[in-house]
């Protein structure tokens, strides 16, 4: 399929390398899924933006831009609804909604979503936080959690957050994770909650129906990866308090928000409210690490697409005529020339990094995977913000206003570099990994010396300077 329109947003080299792994059912959705975006969803932006209320501003956490809801419909119909959900075991698992797509099917796909990163996501029921929350219902929640939570989030009829990290906590170590609690009350059948988290994503959405909170419920345990669990709070329980919206270079993202959330004494279930009841106490940390990895690599999948269309923008710019300096296009500065062209190098390279991890989970599942998930994780986000850094350069002033999305783009991605994981903590568990090769590096190396001193003295020569 040498004339697929995916080649308009990824290369020829990476399309011919996955064109022999995709299923033919794949290539079609790609161009519903193409069409959709090109005809629907871009076209929306600026509307979807400028239906969110401005003043006051507490009404920018009422609402939910009604585009939003025409996008989701035409997504459904079309059969791009839960294109995210991997097919096999975690298929079925999820009551056999979803595309049934592989990773590498559903990277190529995450990718042109990610050219409308805000709005593509959302429309397709295919964004952060729900699709990993839904994957910990499906594979750890009770019959009864998948019912009450799961089956609505898969429709897209509620959404939810994932409050993990904690205020005044080094978060980035997850087991200091210590100030949000859930212990035992006077009633034996229920557990108090007691916590103050932040960057709580999706926490000022007025569809908002669950909190997914790591809390520690057994304190005293010898394992600091037995300590704690994942509880289940109605974000209208009596004791929960949004505090405020956090502001990323002053984005506040409404109506979805990092919000600071408080817990002050909320009361739940221990059988219903712990994630897969009584068998769920102790097992946060082995369900948050099951979470987190292929959702790692959906945000790396979308942020290849936006580097893209950065870089889009950006060659429109350096080839308007309005906009000639000295004399010359702006295409036609050596400087910009070299921009574009290492933009188009390391995008392409971020993308196999992406693609090879996506194909991995696929054979060895995301536990196998990690590794390369890991590489992706701290390389694609710092090389998008370095195309988008060019793409604003260009632009001037104009590319820091709000007259671009490169701003939000780069405000994003930023903030990137922190979500599941700074960038720090993969960078040494990567390096950890690598030495572990040097005692086999050392055998296979002697082996060789070895045999290359064999060789020189048998053809009577002396040591040799290589």
């Amino acid at each position: 399929m040498s004339d697929h329109p995916v080649l308009n947003y990824i290369s020829a080299g990476a399309w011919s390398l996955v064109q022999p792994l995709l299923s033919n059912r794949a290539k079609d959705l790609l161009i519903t899924l193409i069409d959709f975006m090109e005809n629907d969803v871009l076209p929306a932006e600026k509307l979807f933006h400028a239906q969110i209320p401005t003043h006051p501003p507490e009404a920018r956490w009422a609402s939910v831009p009604p585009i939003l809801e025409e996008l989701t419909l035409r997504a459904k119909g079309r059969g791009l609804w839960n294109l995210w959900l991997s097919g096999g075991d975690f298929q079925g698992m999820a009551g056999g909604q979803g595309g049934g797509l592989s990773n590498l099917e559903y990277a190529v796909m995450a990718e042109i979503m990610g050219h409308s990163a805000i709005l593509a996501p959302q429309a397709t029921n295919c964004s952060a936080p729900d699709t990993g929350n839904m994957e910990v219902l499906a594979r750890y929640g009770t019959p009864e959690q998948k019912e009450k939570y799961l089956v609505p989030l898969l429709k897209g009829d509620i959404r939810s957050s994932f409050a993990m990290t904690e205020y005044g906590v080094a978060s980035s170590d997850a087991t200091n994770i210590r100030n949000t609690t859930a212990l035992p009350s006077s009633n034996p059948d229920k557990l108090v909650v007691k916590g103050h988290k932040w960057w709580i994503t999706g926490a000022g959405d007025p569809r908002n129906a669950i909190h997914i909170v790591l809390a520690m419920t057994d304190p005293q345990n010898p394992s600091p990866h037995k300590r704690h669990s994942l509880v289940l709070v109605d974000p209208r329980s009596k004791g929960v308090k949004i505090v405020r919206p956090l502001t990323v270079f002053g984005y506040d993202d409404a109506p979805e928000g990092h919000c600071e959330v408080v817990y002050d004494g909320v009361e739940v279930d221990v059988d219903s409210g712990v994630v897969g009841g009584l068998a769920g106490l102790g097992k946060g940390f082995e369900i948050i690490q099951a979470r987190l990895g292929p959702g790692r690599l959906h945000h790396c999948m979308r942020t290849i697409g936006i580097a893209s269309r950065a870089l889009e923008i950006l060659l429109q710019r350096v080839s308007d005529p309005n906009r000639k300096t000295f004399g010359k296009y702006l295409r036609a500065h050596g400087t910009v020339i070299a921009d574009i062209a290492h933009c188009r190098a390391e995008i392409d390279a971020a993308r196999l990094l992406v693609l090879a991890a996506a194909r991995r989970i696929d054979v060895v599942g995301a536990k196998g995977a990690m590794q390369d998930i890991g590489i992706a994780k701290f390389t694609v986000p710092s090389m998008a913000l370095k195309v988008i850094d060019r793409a604003m350069q260009v632009h001037g002033a104009e590319g820091v206003s709000q007259d671009t999305p490169l701003a939000y783009y780069y405000a994003s991605l930023r903030t990137l570099r922190y979500a599941d994981g700074p960038d720090e903590v993969h960078i040494q568990q990567i390096g950890k990994n690598e030495l572990k090769r040097v005692e086999k590096l050392d055998q296979r190396f002697e082996r060789i010396k070895k045999e290359g001193d064999r060789l020189l003295e048998a053809n009577g020569k002396a040591k040799a300077k290589l």
